[in-house]
């Protein structure tokens, strides 16, 4: 069981592993490690101070792995998910394994959507993103020597004003939606 401080049955015993693989094993017995004499080792002993870890409140759904029974007893709650990202989010957790590229594709995504949305949400709000100092591109210095990305800089007006772009389409084809009705 996950979480616990039982140690996982292995697949094959030590005597396997170490006929079938060269060298394995070479520091399993405790008399051949360095750190023997100091080395109190108990294999009953495994350092955790639990049964089962103080599991942290969840004050809203979090979205969990499904090759797990239940949420990590820790998590993270900087960023909850919100929006259409969220949702993505959530669906990719939801319907997808780990071990699938949808689930991380879908991940990446969200990523995206979210940084749209946040943009799009700048606009509304009373400090708008301010493209020009974020980039950092007043400090590249007069001929650009002091910055270790040159590479990008082709590319950094094209990701950087794409939102912006699109922000203003979409306003633009509102209002003229509007004008005309």
């Amino acid at each position: 069981m996950a979480y616990t401080p039982d140690k996982p049955k292995l697949p094959e015993t030590s005597d396997e592993l170490r006929a079938r693989i060269p060298g394995w094993g070479a520091d399993l017995d405790p008399r051949d490690r360095p750190a023997v004499p100091r080395e109190q080792f108990d294999p009953t002993f495994s350092g955790a101070h639990w049964e089962f870890p103080e599991r942290q409140p969840e004050l809203w759904p979090r979205e969990r792995s499904i090759e797990h029974a239940f949420l990590t007893p820790v998590f993270g709650t900087s960023c909850p998910p919100k929006g259409l990202s969220g949702k993505i989010r959530r669906y990719s957790y939801a319907r997808y394994s780990e071990a699938r590229a949808a689930h991380w594709l879908l991940l990446l995504a969200s990523d995206r959507v979210d940084a749209v949305e946040s943009t799009l949400r700048s606009f509304v709000s009373r400090r708008p993103d301010n493209p020009v100092t974020e980039t950092g591109v007043l400090a590249d210095g007069p001929r650009g020597e002091r910055r270790a990305d040159k590479g990008h800089h082709l590319l950094d007006p094209v990701i950087v004003a794409a939102p912006w772009v699109l922000g203003a389409g979409l306003a633009y084809a509102l209002i003229r939606r509007l004008v005309r009705q």
